[in-house]
């Protein structure tokens, strides 16, 4: 049985979050609508237990917790997402006239999206824009959203290649800048469209960080609307079904301190100060620790005593190419959470943890599946392992079964979703 409010819920954070910064806006929105407040890492903190509490890193990563009654002995219950997904950021300077008076938007390729899902699609740009400020160390920071079709990439007609069906190899410099118009007046710069917009000076812009993102929100479809489809549902899906349990267990104490850790910049590694390759999440919780009057040692314990879900999705079998799949372990969509193993150690899996989340679905009486790679196909790999190697942390990788991970649009299940949001409940309510 699909339950209705939630996957309303996802739509309107899916459409109000078109790239990672307005992402962890709209996170942040929901968690002061249930009573958690902002800390900042400059400032000292005072904790209390019960207290509700996020961080965000960057405009870009978010972290929230409530704090627990006995952290040394509980530990911490720690749900990891990520807020960016594959797409095309604009590069400076990006105007680029052509022929027939074309204006072209420079762009760099993020991650490693599908890039032919990317065409004929009506697209539009949002990102953040960095003002003047009265100190120079500390710019001014505001979203931006055009909220409008701007721009598309137009496929190269059937007519001038033949055997485009056959096999289109592309290049990232030449076949996949957007247009943004016929005729438009040679002194334009996105720089004081984006001005405009934002009713300031374009002198008072230092820099921007914009990305595209497909204009079409999100939808459920399919004779018995069983399917949703969108873009990013990589990974912010994970990101709100973690929202929704962080939230609903304000009002409910517990020995145990659960946090979200949304991070940044995992398609591309995770490499950054907002990456899960960065110390953010090791530092908020000694911080945590520290604020409540734990020693050094106390922290410790309580990192040897916490369990973390690792929550990426997963490649769920896709009806055409049943092949590429593992043939005894191939998650199908509608089949519930996903567990991700990996023998070479990708995914932070192991039988353990692969053991607490499989109890935790049943006590929440959701179905649970299993992925491992067929052993021709390289993997890839997550938040989990790159996690553990900042902390010791027990844990698990998972996530729900997605058909075209990476496409501009991708599409899973609505029951799937329900499904993981009832057992990160579950987790939460330990």
């Amino acid at each position: 049985m699909i339950d209705n409010e939630i996957i309303e819920s996802l739509r309107f954070f899916m459409d109000g979050s078109p790239v990672n910064f307005w992402a962890v806006r709209s996170a942040a929105r929901q968690l002061e609508y249930a009573g958690f407040t902002r800390l900042e890492m400059t400032d000292d903190w005072h904790l209390t237990p019960g207290g509700r509490h996020y961080v965000v890193q960057n405009d870009s990563a978010i972290f929230a917790f409530i704090v627990g009654e006995d952290i040394a002995n509980q530990g911490f219950n720690i749900i990891a997402a990520h807020s960016d997904s594959p797409g095309f950021r604009i590069k400076p300077h990006c105007e680029m006239r052509g022929e027939g008076g074309s204006l072209r938007l420079n762009t760099e390729v993020y991650g490693g999206p599908i890039l032919y899902t990317w065409f004929d699609r009506p697209l539009s740009v949002a990102g953040r824009v960095i003002l003047r400020s009265d100190n120079p160390l500390r710019p001014r920071h505001e979203l931006f959203d055009a909220e409008q079709p701007l721009l598309v990439i137009p496929h190269l007609a059937i007519h001038f290649n033949r055997n485009v069906n056959d096999g289109n190899k592309l290049s990232k410099q030449k076949d996949m800048i957007p247009v943004a118009g016929i005729g438009v007046d040679s002194d334009f710069s996105l720089r004081s469209f984006v001005a405009g917009k934002m009713d300031v000076s374009p002198d008072d812009i230092i820099d921007y960080d914009l990305s595209l993102y497909d204009c079409q929100g999100f939808a459920t479809l399919g004779l018995d609307e069983s399917l949703m489809n969108c873009g990013r549902l990589d990974d912010l899906s994970m990101v709100h079904a973690a929202l929704i349990a962080i939230t609903a267990m304000c009002d409910t104490p517990s020995r145990k301190t659960r946090v979200m850790a949304i991070f940044d910049n995992e398609e591309t590694g995770s490499g950054t100060k907002q990456g899960a390759a960065s110390p953010i999440l090791e530092y908020i919780l000694r911080r945590i620790c520290l604020c409540s009057g734990l020693t050094e040692q106390q922290f410790m314990r309580a990192v040897a005593n916490s369990f973390m879900i690792s929550a990426d999705n997963a490649h769920g079998l896709h009806p055409n190419y049943v092949e590429k799949q593992d043939p005894t372990n191939h998650p199908v969509l509608g089949g519930g959470p996903v567990v991700k193993i990996n023998a070479n150690c990708k995914y932070m899996t192991d039988a353990d943890s692969a053991a607490v989340f499989k109890t935790i679905c049943e006590m929440a009486e959701v179905p649970c599946q299993e992925f491992v790679n067929h052993s021709d196909v390289a993997g890839g790999s997550t938040l989990g392992n790159i996690l553990t190697s900042q902390l010791p942390l027990r844990g698990v990788d998972m996530g729900a079964p997605l058909w075209a991970m990476h496409s501009c649009r991708e599409t899973a299940s609505t029951s799937d979703h329900v499904y993981i949001t009832d057992a990160f409940c579950e987790f939460f309510s330990l």
